[in-house]
């Protein structure tokens, strides 16, 4: 089957104010696509602009920035230019490729993923027959299986990142951090020895065994702060994020990271330095 010829006929433009030489709008497309927010009669930031300008008898200043672009490379730029003004301009929308910036207003702090080469994310003990935190915390892996979906985002752990564990109806049972990316349980050791071999309490670990979509998978963890699921850290002052998926990040989450560092006595910010190869792991004192 042949393959579908790229198109390089796109391009990014900008609408500015010829009042002050604002510029207020950006935006990516082909052909004609610059001139049709002329059309907008909608009651929106960008037509009231447009409106408030050819009530002065004038017209905004339409200009393309970038030509010659494929639509990934136009969606990229648009982006990139919207991220520069952040609110400043009447686009609605943050447009596409928005989860590869940096968060607006965070210029003045160290953000994870971007300061950091990894990050910290939530990690959903989920147990049942397949998997169980005891072996989890005697051991030192984690693990996720039965479908795609949990087979997926339990690969995108990278190696590096920090996990916050948490064991459902009980609350954060540990801080680890990645050590290797996950694989098939079968093809796991354990110091040597297979995965499957060691005394589980998890009763059906190697359900699925030889199918790759079904079969558990496995990353294995250094803890840098492990409870047992009696210790399991709550709260009932502050509301927690939590999720029923098996991966989510913390990023937006200040208030859960506080929570994290000060029941477990630790850094998160010193322990992602530390997965760069930086400083060692600083205890934090409690408060």
């Amino acid at each position: 089957m042949a393959k579908m010829a790229i198109t390089e006929d796109y391009y990014a433009y900008v609408y500015i104010d010829p009042r002050n030489h604002e510029e207020f709008y950006y935006g990516k497309g082909r052909g004609s696509r610059k001139d049709e927010h002329l059309k907008d009669k909608s009651d929106n930031d960008k037509a009231n602009r447009i409106a408030a300008i050819r009530k002065q008898g004038l017209e905004p200043l339409i200009r393309v920035i970038a030509r010659g672009l494929t639509q990934s490379e136009a969606l990229l730029i648009e982006k990139t230019l919207l991220w520069k003004l952040g609110k400043w301009t009447t686009n609605i929308a943050t447009g596409h490729f928005s989860k590869k910036f940096r968060p607006h207003n965070t210029l003045h702090k160290e953000v994870f993923g971007f300061e950091f080469e990894n990050g910290l994310y939530y990690y959903n003990v989920g147990e049942n027959a397949f998997r169980n935190w005891d072996d989890y915390a005697k051991y030192g892996f984690i693990s996720a299986g039965r479908g795609t979906k949990n087979r997926d985002a339990i690969k995108a752990f990278n190696r590096g990142d920090l996990i916050a564990a948490y064991l459902k109806t009980r609350g954060f049972v540990g801080v680890g951090r990645i050590l290797e990316t996950a694989k098939r349980i079968r093809d796991v050791l354990i110091k040597g020895t297979p995965l499957l071999n060691l005394k589980l309490t998890a009763t059906d670990p190697d359900h699925d065994g030889h199918d790759d979509e079904l079969c558990e998978y496995v990353c294995l963890v250094k803890w840098l702060k492990r409870v047992p699921r009696e210790d399991a850290k709550k709260s009932s002052a502050i509301k927690l994020f939590t999720n029923p998926q098996i991966r989510a990040t913390l990023d937006g989450h200040p208030n859960t990271i506080r929570f994290i560092e000060r029941e477990f006595g630790i850094s998160i910010k010193d322990a992602l330095r530390h997965s760069i190869g930086r400083s060692e792991l600083i205890p934090k004192e409690r408060s």
